[in-house]
């Protein structure tokens, strides 16, 4: 909200730091907002600041309910589907996206589980949501340490392979089926197999399209060519930084090191330029 106040930001490239960007966050110059969270409650008193200001924005909300052994320091989900019900009673289920997302295969996170878990979820967030975003885990160099070990201590996760598990498959398609049951559109994010005969479209969470149906603007549509092959975002700006959050998930490509996060944390300014 600093930043929204001096209506610029700093943003340095994470490949290479002491190369910085000027963001304007002027409301003339941003044509829409995505927050990623996984629990936003802090910016709830904010919400209204941003509407007088005139800023367009919706928010991808991240809720899985995993075991802590995977997610250790995750509000309780209780309180995170609080969080996300007064979220939607402020903007409206348009503009909060609900993130099963990733799927994360384990012994304790089985396919069976997350079809129960998910159902779960769909249900009390029915009316809060009308579009749920999945994906199935990725394994990435910078994450690799924490997933072998998991596995030491006897709880292996993946993300596994839809054309090569038929209980993969029936997960899928079950999950479908939840969402449509609950009014929900169900897509993938940034996924290369072909989830569609699950009834699983791709999806964009930077989406021109959703943008446009919401606010009745029209934004740049083409794909944005820093992101990953199957990913559908739309041209954008990204703001956050790495290795800043503190919830310590086992999956998390955003976060390298947990010890340099709590640093980055801990020495975080909030009257700097740069979030």
């Amino acid at each position: 909200m600093n930043r929204i106040a001096a209506g610029y930001c700093t943003v340095a490239n994470p490949r290479n730091p002491v190369q910085v960007s000027r963001v304007s966050l002027q409301p003339d110059d941003v044509d829409a907002i995505v927050f990623w969270t996984r629990f936003p409650r802090p910016l709830l008193p904010h919400l209204t600041e941003l509407d007088r200001r005139g800023y367009r924005y919706y928010v991808q909300f991240t809720l899985v309910d995993y075991p802590r052994a995977i997610e250790p320091r995750v509000p309780a989900v209780q309180n995170a589907l609080a969080t996300f019900l007064a979220l939607a009673e402020h903007v409206g289920p348009d503009r909060v996206i609900w993130r099963y997302d990733p799927i994360v295969l384990s012994p304790r996170t089985r396919t069976d589980w997350h079809l129960e878990t998910y159902e779960r979820l769909a249900h009390a967030l029915r009316g809060a949501t009308h579009q749920s975003v999945i994906s199935l885990m990725d394994e990435y160099r910078k994450t690799r340490h924490r997933t072998q070990a998991l596995a030491r201590d006897g709880l292996p996760i993946s993300g596994g392979f839809v054309e090569r598990d038929p209980e993969l498959a029936h997960m899928l398609r079950g999950m479908a089926q939840a969402a449509s049951a609950c009014g929900m559109e169900i897509v993938s994010c940034a996924e290369p197999e072909d989830l569609r005969p699950f009834g699983i479209e791709p999806g964009r969470c930077v989406d021109d399209r959703l943008i446009r149906r919401v606010f009745g603007i029209d934004v740049d549509a083409r794909k944005d060519p820093s992101q990953r092959a199957a990913c559908g975002c739309v041209v954008s700006k990204d703001i956050g930084a790495y290795n800043t959050c503190l919830f310590g998930c086992q999956y998390c490509y955003a976060t390298s090191n947990f010890t340099t996060a709590r640093g980055n944390y801990h020495r975080h300014d909030p009257g700097a330029p740069a979030l």
